[in-house]
């Protein structure tokens, strides 16, 4: 029901029906999201019952598919479906039947309404059965002929079986559905949505599984807290512990996900609109604006000492013409298409290009002068040498600028580390101080601390400011 990442459910053009019990050798078809509704309706309901009972049947039979397409319930389980036709498992969908006039009709006002339990963004899975030869504990589809015919409305219905806390989602948006899982596997060094998704569904795994390490701060950059969490999880899940987040991952994470929050049940705890908040746009193109901007011009200027084809642009966080040009350029050079627009496949090359750069430079050239940004977003949990090294570069600049604290060099970054981070990031007006060092604050870090520490040394020749004796 979304496009990468989690996102607020939409109702999907097609819904692809596996014609048997999940395992069996049955046909798929995929057919009309609104003929399916309608066909569902005709199969299990009868077209004589009062309105209000077969309205109500009817959005319960809309949530639950829903339900297991938002979920992604079966394609999370290596499935090439969204739902099957064995009412064992899922609803009574019989392929080819006659549809009758007054449930399609009313399957076109209704197709794109589903009902969600208050503070949830998920549709709610709204078991059902019979009420008369199964019951359960659901809605029963004979007991609402019963209350229809009391007088109750199709909300009541639903209220009576499902709760009084429960709202419907009326009109929808349609969109064509595609598969979750990102196109291009998420490791070190990548930021987007679905990084932020994976680190959201990971913490929340974690808190039934406590040896998958926190998440303190989910960002929607791949750090290493990240890559230990992925590790973590992978050696649980019994997948190869790689810290690489490729189909079988994120899906094996999806699973878990939705048991732990029970979401393809009734009793479901629910997604929270923070759970599927985006904080990255989808691509970067002209009129983008931002942190994600600013990242991408850093990149880009790096690359430009090294691709002599690609111009440097302004560190603005504006996706003006000069950046889309220069990204047309970069695009060229590097055999993609030339459309100035930065996808994941642009923005992975480019990331690759720089990694390749900065991993093959002697360090006997960068004597005397800041290391470059290691392409990994260094945060609260991080550890190692580039976490000293940001360190001992605060440390020397907090001695000219004293508003910035100074931090012990520790190799791990702690409390003490992201407050100076802050403060830099505040002192020098920085657009997001928010105390994780990404390209634009170590590219900002490194540059004060190649200024304040030219006075530590001395050039050839150079006058030394003092009387030599």
């Amino acid at each position: 029901m979304t496009t990468p990442g989690a996102r607020l459910p939409v109702i999907p053009e097609y819904i692809t029906v596996h014609l048997g019990r999940p395992n069996s050798d049955a046909p798929n078809v995929t057919v009309p999201f609104l003929d399916y509704v309608a066909n569902v309706a005709s199969s299990e309901i009868y077209p004589t019952w009062p309105e209000s009972a077969i309205r109500a049947n009817m959005y319960a039979q809309i949530s639950f598919a829903l339900n297991r397409i938002y979920t992604e319930y079966y394609r999370s389980r290596g499935y090439d479906f969204d739902i099957t036709n064995s009412t064992a498992f899922d609803q009574y969908y019989v392929n080819g039947r006659e549809i009758f006039s007054n449930i399609y009709e009313l399957a076109g006002e209704l197709f794109n309404n589903y009902v969600v339990r208050q503070g949830s963004v998920e549709p709610l899975f709204t078991q059902y059965c019979n009420g008369t030869t199964v019951t359960c504990n659901g809605l029963s589809q004979w007991g609402t002929v019963a209350l229809a015919r009391q007088g109750l409305s199709p909300y009541e219905i639903l209220q009576y079986y499902f709760g009084d806390n429960i709202d419907l989602i009326r009109n929808a948006p349609i969109e064509n559905v595609t598969a979750t899982a990102p196109t291009v596997p998420l490791r070190l060094g990548s930021a987007n949505n679905d990084v932020l998704t994976l680190q959201i569904r990971l913490n929340r795994i974690g808190r039934n599984y406590p040896a998958i390490p926190k998440i303190v701060d989910p960002d929607g950059q791949f750090s290493y807290d990240t890559e230990a969490a992925v590790r973590a999880f992978q050696r649980i899940a019994g997948l190869d512990p790689d810290g690489v987040v490729g189909n079988a991952t994120w899906y094996t994470v999806l699973r878990y996900f939705n048991a732990v929050k029970r979401l393809n049940e009734l009793d479901s705890e629910g997604l929270t609109i923070e759970e599927v908040t985006q904080e990255f746009p989808e691509v970067l193109s002209r009129g983008s604006t931002g942190i994600g901007v600013e990242n991408l011009q850093y990149y880009i200027n790096y690359l430009s000492d090294y691709y002599p084809t690609i111009p440097r642009v302004s560190q603005d966080g504006i996706f003006g013409a000069d950046t889309e040009n220069a990204v047309i350029e970069m695009q060229r050079t590097f055999g993609l298409v030339p459309d100035g627009v930065v996808g994941e496949l642009t923005w992975q090359r480019m990331y690759n290009a720089y990694l390749g750069i900065v991993s093959t430079i002697p360090l006997e050239y960068l004597e005397g002068s800041s290391v470059p940004y290691p392409g990994v977003p260094l945060r609260i949990g991080s550890e190692g040498e580039d976490v000293s090294l940001i360190q001992r570069y605060l440390s020397r600049i907090s001695r000219t600028y004293t508003a910035i604290p100074s931090v012990s060099v520790t190799g791990y970054y702690g409390n003490q580390t992201q407050s100076s981070v802050r403060a830099f990031q505040e002192y020098f007006g920085l657009s997001t101080p928010n105390g994780t060092v990404n390209a634009v604050t170590w590219d900002a870090i490194s540059n004060i601390f190649d200024d304040v520490s030219a006075s530590d040394t001395i050039q050839a020749g150079q006058y030394p400011g003092y009387e030599v004796t």
